[in-house]
C-alpha cells in the first residue's frame, strides 16, 4: 500500500503534535517529515525523514521577497538545498499516494511539480496572498485544524468563496479525552510559537490577585522574582493533567492549546499573540462573538486584572466545549485516507 508523506512545519509544537496524533490512526502507513530534536521525533508513531534546517543564517543575501508564489526562497541557502533534496528523494523513492502539508507553499508546490497530489492545512487568517492562493489551487482539497463556526458567516475580508469550499474543517484536533477537575487556580500557557510570556508582566498580574493561586508554564522572558501565589513550572511535553484541573486558563489563540481548552470546557482567557497573517487574532474574535472566551489584544495592565479575571470566571464553560468533537481526529484521519485511495489508483 502507497504511504501517506506528512510534512510538519516546525515554528511552534502544535504542527507537531496534530500529525503524531493522526499518524496514529491513519490506515496507510504514513512517514512525517520536518526538522525536530531526536527527542521529540524518538516517540513518533511512524518513520520520520528528518530534514536540514533552512532557518536564515545570516551568510546568504536575504529573500527578496519579490517572487509573486513564494513565501520562503533565499538564494545560497544550503540547508535549504539539502531539505528540499531529502524530501525531493523521499517521495521519489517512497511514492506516496498523497501528501499532507502542514504547512508550506514552497513544500505544497514541490509535491505537485514531482506529480504527487496534497492536502494542504489551511490556517485561520486572511491568505489571499499570491502563494497561498498558488497552494491552495493546486491543492487536492484544503483541510482546515479548527472547527467551521470559527470562520464567521464566510470568509475573512478578501477571502475569495472558493477557498471555502474547498476546505474541509477537521475541527479542533485534540488528543484522547481526559476527565476535567476544577479547584488548580489559574493556568497561563506560554508556547513555542512565539517569544514567550514576559515574567514581569505575569509577576504584576499575580500581585494583583492575591486570592488566586497561579501557575505558569512554557517559555518565559526576564526573569522576575514570582511573588508567593505564582509557581513557575516550566516547559511540560504534556500540559494536559495541569490544563484538566485548572479553573481558569490564559494564553494564546494557537490550535493546539484550544483543542486542549475545548475538549476539556475550560474557561478561557484569550490573549492572542501575533502571528502572520492575523491568524490568531483571527480566531480570538471568533471566540469573542461566540461567548466562549473573553479576549485581550495585549497583556492587560496589572490594574485591570481583578475584574477581568471575575468577567473570565463569569463565563459558560458550556460556550466553548460546544466547538469540541470527540470525533475531530477520527474523522479526519478518514478523510485523509480517503483523499489517499482516490488518489492512488492503478498506474498512477
Amino acid at each position: 500500500m502507497r504511504p501517506i508523506g506528512y510534512y510538519v512545519h516546525h515554528h511552534g509544537f502544535g504542527h507537531w503534535q496534530r500529525a503524531a496524533a493522526l499518524a496514529r490512526l491513519l490506515r496507510r502507513p504514513c512517514t512525517l517529515l520536518g526538522t525536530f530534536p531526536e527527542s521529540v521525533t524518538r516517540a513518533a508513531p511512524c518513520p520520520v525523514v528528518p530534514l536540514p534546517d533552512d532557518a536564515p543564517t545570516g551568510a546568504e543575501p536575504p529573500d527578496p521577497g519579490g517572487v509573486p508564489g513564494l513565501h520562503y526562497a533565499p538564494l545560497g541557502h544550503d540547508g535549504l538545498r539539502r531539505r528540499v533534496a531529502r524530501m525531493a528523494g523521499w517521495i521519489a523513492e517512497a511514492r506516496p499516494a498523497l501528501m499532507v502539508v502542514d504547512v508550506s507553499v514552497e513544500v505544497a508546490l514541490l509535491s505537485r511539480l514531482m506529480s504527487t497530489p496534497f492536502l494542504y492545512v489551511r490556517l485561520a487568517g486572511l491568505r489571499d496572498d499570491p502563494p497561498h492562493l498558488a497552494a491552495f489551487r493546486a491543492a487536492a482539497a484544503l483541510l482546515a485544524p479548527f472547527p467551521r463556526p470559527l470562520e464567521a458567516e464566510g470568509m475573512p475580508e478578501g477571502m475569495p468563496d472558493w477557498v471555502l469550499d474547498r476546505t474541509f474543517h477537521a475541527g479542533f484536533l485534540a488528543g484522547p479525552s481526559i476527565r476535567p477537575s476544577e479547584g488548580g487556580g489559574i493556568l497561563a500557557v506560554f508556547g513555542r510559537g512565539g517569544s514567550g510570556g514576559d515574567a514581569e508582566a505575569l509577576a504584576l498580574a499575580a500581585r494583583a490577585t492575591p486570592r488566586w493561586r497561579w501557575r505558569a508554564i512554557g517559555l518565559l522572558r526576564g526573569d522576575a522574582a514570582p511573588p508567593p501565589n505564582l509557581e513557575l513550572l516550566g516547559w511540560r511535553e504534556d500540559a494536559r493533567p495541569l490544563l484538566a484541573g485548572a479553573d481558569l486558563v490564559i494564553g494564546g489563540a494557537g490550535d493546539g492549546l484550544l483543542a486542549e481548552v475545548a475538549a476539556l470546557g475550560k474557561r478561557f482567557l484569550c490573549l492572542p499573540e501575533p502571528r502572520p497573517f492575523g491568524e490568531q487574532h483571527h480566531k480570538a474574535r471568533r471566540l469573542a462573538a461566540l461567548g466562549a472566551a473573553v479576549v485581550r489584544e495585549a497583556w492587560p495592565a496589572a490594574e485591570d486584572w481583578p475584574a477581568l479575571l471575575a468577567q473570565a470566571m463569569a463565563l459558560d464553560p458550556g460556550r466553548i466545549a460546544a466547538l469540541h468533537d470527540p470525533g475531530a481526529l477520527a474523522r479526519c484521519a478518514a478523510f485523509i485516507d480517503a483523499e489517499a485511495d482516490r488518489a492512488a489508483r492503478p498506474g498512477q
